[in-house]
Parts: structure tokens; sequence; C-alpha cells
């Protein structure tokens, strides 16, 4: 006797569940290595299937751009791998030596994953990567209307990790996606936290299952126009954003504010850009079809051209219409295309300055778009500010395209398509959700006014799996790789954490800049513990109070450039590389190559100040 639906989705969701706990175990034994090379794999997994899901999920929703949702696979597989694909989630991720503090990471456990049928398969990419990236297992929840292509992204994803050495239940998807079966996969026992894309009631639901959830709130963005604007640029960007995929994003621009002063050149420049301005009955008309009897969005218009809406609602438009753009003189629900519309559709706003506007955008957002992001286009830096420090939002872009923007794709945002809208927007995160929303954190504290809390501090790291990349110090005048102890920044700035002071750089190209990180105790005094020793090029001595000094002559200099300090201690000069008496500058030429003293702060603006003459210098050519 076959089993009804519902039921025999809930065992399909509890069988999964199973499996994603024992590949849990497995998943947190594996090493950095292991990890990296599984999503490595992945993303170029991602990268070739990313046309042929694209074209699953047009096929099978009917929403959006093909070549678009090209370009969202291709963000998520290309993007947002580029940003977590050296991020350190195993071990030891951070370490203070100043606090004597060293964080370490564990796995939260068995992801659930509700995917949205405007993004159904770059979801399931990014949220695939994300995951295993920090050593969790994830089963998705596809929409109903988007099931086949939204599994057969996961069944890539499962397929490349598998090949690469991942367990088997790693990655899952129902086949039976029901709501009952979503229940049971949010509220059973092993499931750990809930990443929650998709419609409101689903992202509630989400929240009240018991569990930690990243949700994700609706975002009716409004883009405003300021007197000072290149406008012909601000629209350009904004129907660029509006348009993309349809406007399935829900970062997508929702409302255009501007000041009355520039009226007639910015409604110039959207008719001329494929913008049609409805008259008020074109606008009535267009609302009944918007917005269902019950105040929600009606699902028939998501991500659908301009031209195919207009004729649902009986509007006749010219061919190659983009937007269609309807005059409002007001917020809320007598206003139904005052709220999100996942569409080429835009409300617009007149504004007699832009303090008024300000305000019309603050109202914008309370109805329906509370945290998540707001665009503002000016080259006033007054009025940015301002704009910046009133609105309700986590997300303020300027000057770019929202849609792209907001995702990291045109910013230097965090590269993610889950976008937190904090507790304004009823979230725990205003973060774009990377591979650390993922983890645990272990923190080990030593006291400070402890004598033997610096040696047993630097000990511990010893062989602590992480603590070699992440706290060894790179070596000064040299400019630091990734292989030296540091790390790179990919928004343009750069820190040096430490007693020895901080050196940022922030650089108007988007572009990496080191970050030296390491213990501080052996950047700014002379070193006597074998950890720093070791890690300033003085061998591996293992008895405490064998230092710098035994190794090269001089506080803080393992060995001098000229070589000609001698060894103060023979034994020493054997770890070293030398017979027992023997000076530094009878060591090997291997040793001597290895000549590293301490970072000093004069060292860090050093790196800083060569890096922004090499900067200026490709500016210049």
């Amino acid at each position: 006797m076959a089993l009804d639906t519902d039921l025999e989705s809930i065992q399909e969701a509890r069988d999964a569940v199973r499996r994603a706990a024992e590949a849990r175990v497995k998943l947190a034994s594996f090493s950095q290595e292991q990890v990296d090379r599984i999503v490595a794999k992945m993303a170029d997994a991602g990268r070739a299937h990313a046309r042929a899901l694209a074209k699953m999920a047009v096929e099978e929703t009917g929403f959006g751009v093909y070549e678009d949702k090209v370009t969202k696979n291709l963000f998520a597989s290309e993007r947002v791998y580029e940003a977590i694909r050296d991020l350190r989630t195993v071990g030891v991720i951070r370490c203070d030596g100043s606090r004597k503090v060293a964080e370490i990471a564990e796995p939260a456990g068995v992801i659930v994953a509700l995917v949205p049928s405007t993004n159904p398969t770059s979801t399931v990419i990014y949220k695939s990567l994300i995951s295993l990236k920090s050593r969790n297992p994830i089963v998705f929840s596809p929409h109903p209307s988007a099931c086949r292509c939204s599994c057969q992204a996961a069944q890539v994803m499962a397929d490349a990790a598998a090949a690469a050495g991942a367990p088997r239940g790693a990655i899952q998807c129902l086949v039976h996606p029901t709501k009952q079966a979503t229940d049971e996969l949010m509220r059973h026992p092993d499931t750990a936290l809930i990443l929650a894309t998709g419609g409101s009631a689903m992202v509630k639901a989400a929240y009240s299952a018991g569990k930690p959830a990243y949700g994700v709130g609706p975002g009716n963005v409004p883009a405003f126009i300021e007197c000072t604007a290149d406008i012909k640029r601000a629209v350009a960007d904004i129907f660029s954003s509006k348009t993309f995929d349809n406007g399935t994003i829900c970062a997508s621009e929702q409302a255009i504010v501007t000041e009355s002063v520039i009226e007639d050149k910015v409604l110039g420049e959207i008719k001329a850009q494929g913008g049609y301005l409805l008259t008020d009955s074109e606008a009535a008309a267009l609302s009944k079809i918007v917005v269902t009897s019950g105040g929600g969005i009606n699902p028939a218009i998501v991500g659908r051209s301009a031209v195919t809406i207009a004729k649902m609602a009986g509007l006749a438009v010219p061919d190659g219409t983009r937007v269609l753009v309807a005059r409002l003189s007001g917020v809320g629900p007598q206003y139904p295309l005052s709220r999100e519309k996942l569409s080429p559709i835009l409300a617009f706003y007149v504004e007699p300055d832009w303090q008024a506007a300000c305000e019309r955008c603050i109202e914008i957002l309370e109805f329906g778009g509370m945290g998540h992001t707001l665009v503002i286009h000016s080259r006033n830096p007054v009025v940015i500010r301002e704009f910046a420090m009133k609105k309700p939002v986590f997300r303020i872009l300027v000057n770019t395209p929202s849609s792209q923007g907001a995702i990291g794709a045109t910013t230097g945002l965090e590269p993610a398509l889950t976008l937190g809208c904090g507790t304004w927007g009823g979230s725990i995160t205003a973060d774009n959700v990377g591979p650390l929303h993922l983890v645990n954190v272990k923190r080990v504290a030593y006291g400070l006014d402890s004598e033997e809390a610096e040696r047993l501090y630097e000990e511990m790291l010893v062989g602590a799996a992480g603590a070699e990349v992440t706290c060894r110090l790179p070596r000064p005048g040299v400019r630091p790789t990734a292989g030296e102890g540091t790390r790179w920044s990919g928004v343009g700035g750069g820190q040096s954490y430490g007693t020895a002071g901080q050196a940022q750089a922030a650089f108007a190209q988007r572009r990496p800049v080191p970050t030296i990180i390491g213990p501080a105790a052996a950047i700014d005094k002379p070193v006597t513990t074998p950890f720093s020793a070791r890690d300033t090029g003085g061998g591996s001595s293992r008895s405490p109070g064998r230092g710098a000094t035994e190794l090269g002559g001089e506080p803080g200099v393992a060995y001098r450039a000229a070589g000609a300090a001698s060894v103060t201690s023979t034994a020493a000069a054997t770890e070293a590389g030398g017979g027992r008496g023997q000076v530094a500058s009878d060591l090997p030429s291997s040793r001597q190559a290895h000549q590293t003293r301490l970072v000093t702060d004069e060292d860090i603006r050093a790196v800083v100040d060569r890096f922004l003459s090499e900067l200026n210098r490709e500016k210049g050519s």
C-alpha cells in the first residue's frame, strides 16, 4: 500500500536528516586541506553546470532571464568561492597574542536550507559551498515549483563533493517537498541550524521552529537620486538592477525617489532608457494584478518581463519597454505598487528636497523593507552621510546597482545570496551570510597576570591545526604571501594585530592587501620562548629560556645580516644548523638566507608605504 504524499515526504525528511547526522561526524574530523579540496571541486562543478542549471530553472519556473540565471550561478560558484577559498574554518582561526586568546572553529551541525523559486539553483550552489566550507552537512527543502532544478543543482554539488572525499549524505535535497516535510526538517532533533531564504511565511515558520535560524526579510528597496547625481548613470544603474533576472533578487530597487528640481531630467532619462511612465488609470489597472486579494504579491507576475506584465493588466506598451514606472503620492496598503514587487515595476516619488526624500525612503522601508538595503545616487558627501546615519537598513549602497551591489558583485560587501536584515527586519544577523556564520567558536583564554601565561599560550599553539598559518609572523621587509602567515583582504583594507600597533590601508581599487597577524608577544620585545624563537628564524629549541638571543647574539635578532654575531649557546648553535661553538656566519647558506628579525611599527609602516607606492605607480601607468 502506497503512503500518502505527506507521509512519504515526512519519512524522506527524517531519512535525510539521519544521513546528514552521520555525515556530520565524519566531516567534523576533516582537516582544512580536505575541506578546501572538496569545496574547490564543488565550485568547479558549479561553473561547469551553470548554463544547464539556468536553463532548467527558467523552463521549470517560468521566472527570470536565462542569461541572468547563468550569471547568478557563476556568481555563486566563482565570486562566492573566491571570497571563501582561503578562509580558515578548521582549528585555530584567530589568535590575539596581546590578550592571549585563541579562537577555534567547530561546525554548527546539520544545516536545513529553504530554497526560493526565484533563485532555485544559485541558492543551492551558494549554500552548499558555505556549508561544506564550515564542515556542515546540508539538507535542502526546495520550493515545489522549482523542485527539479534545485534537486539537480544539489546533485551536482553532492557528486563533486563525494568525488573529492566528502561522506555520503553531506548534501541532500528533498524530492517530495511539502509543508509537512519542511516542518519535519526544521524541527528534527538533529537539525542544528536553518538557512531560510524564501517568502515571508516560510521565513516566519523557520523562526518558529525552535532552532537557530538565519532568515531573510523582504527588500522594499528605495533608490534616491539626489540633485548632484549623474542622472544618466543613476537611471542606468537602477534599470540594469531592476531588469536583472526580471527583478527576482530581493535587493532590487522597488521605488525611485528624487527631488523636484531634477524631476524633468530624471523622467527624461527614464523614458530614454526604456521606462514606460504609467498614467493614473494604467497604474490602477496594474495594481489589481500585482497584489492578491489577501495582500500578498501575485506569483504570476514575479520574474516576468515588463511587456508580459503589461499585457496581463490589459495595457498596451511599446515593444522593448524595460520597466513600468508608476507615479505615487503615498505608501501603504492603499498603494499596492509601493510594496516589494519582484518584477520590473518601479514606484516613482518626487519630493521638494533631500530631507523630505529621506523621510519618504524611511516610510517605504517601514512598509516591508526594514533592515535590508537602500541605494543613494549622489556626489554630495554630506547627504550620503546623513542617509547612512538615519536609514533603518544595514546595506547603504552608493552609486551602484542595488541587486548586484547588495550581494557583493559590484561592491566590497561579502559575496552572498543570503542577506541578513538584523533585528529591524526580524533576523539574528545584519551580515551577508558566509561560512563563519555556520561555525561555533571556542575561545582559549589565559590569565593576563600570570608569568607563565605567555609561554603556555605560545606552546599551546605549537602543532595546533591552523596556528602555523593563522598565528605565525611574516618576515619584515618582504611583501607577505599567503604561505607566510598572512591573510589577504578582498575588500581593500589591511590591518596588523598586536602590540606593535595597527597599520591600516584603504585603497580606491578593489585589490588584495596584506594583513600581518601573529602573537603580539613576538612583536615588540626580545623573543624568550621556544615558539617565538622558532618563528623568528631561531631553529627548534624546546627548552624554556632559549630564545632568539641564544641564536643570534642580539635581542630580537635570530641571524644578523652580516652573520657576525657569535652564538652564545653551543647547544643552540647545533640546533640552528652549525657545529658546537660555530658563529652565525659559519651556518649553511640556507640558514643565512633565513635572516629574520622581529616586526616593529616601522616595518609595518614600510610595508604599507611600499604597497601604496606600487598602487600609485600602477595608476599612473
